[in-house]
C-alpha cells in the first residue's frame, strides 16, 4: 500500500504545483483551491507512506524526483516553457537516481 500512497502523494503535489502558476499569486480562486487541495492530498498521502517502515530519505527522493520530472513535462506541454540542455540533463540525472534507488537500494522495501 505504501507505493499507492506515494503515487497519490506525487499526483497531489504535481496537481498542486501545476495550479500554483495558474493561481497567479493566489489571486484566482479556482486554481488557488486546487493548489490547497493538491498539497493537502500530497502531504496526507505522504504521511501515510511514512507510517510504513520505509526510509524517509528514499521516500522524499522518489517523491521530489518524480514530481520535478512531471512538473517539467507539464510546464513544457501546458505553459509552453522550454528547458535548456543543462536542465534536461539535470532532470535526467534525477530520474536515473530514482531508478537506482528503486532497483538497487536495500533501503527500499520491494
Amino acid at each position: 500500500m505504501q507505493w499507492l500512497f506515494l503515487f497519490l502523494a506525487i499526483m497531489g503535489e504535481v496537481i498542486g504545483t501545476s495550479a500554483l502558476k495558474a493561481s497567479d499569486g493566489f489571486t484566482k480562486i479556482v486554481p488557488s483551491i486546487i493548489v490547497i487541495a493538491g498539497y493537502a492530498i500530497a502531504f496526507f498521502f505522504l504521511s501515510l507512506t511514512l507510517k510504513e517502515n520505509i526510509n524517509i530519505g528514499v521516500v522524499y527522493a522518489i517523491w521530489s524526483g518524480v514530481g520535478v520530472s512531471l512538473i517539467s513535462v507539464i510546464g513544457y506541454l501546458y505553459y509552453k516553457q522550454t528547458l535548456d540542455i543543462p536542465a534536461v540533463l539535470g532532470i535526467a540525472l534525477i530520474i536515473i537516481g530514482v531508478m537506482i534507488i528503486n532497483l538497487y537500494s536495500k533501503s527500499v522495501m520491494h
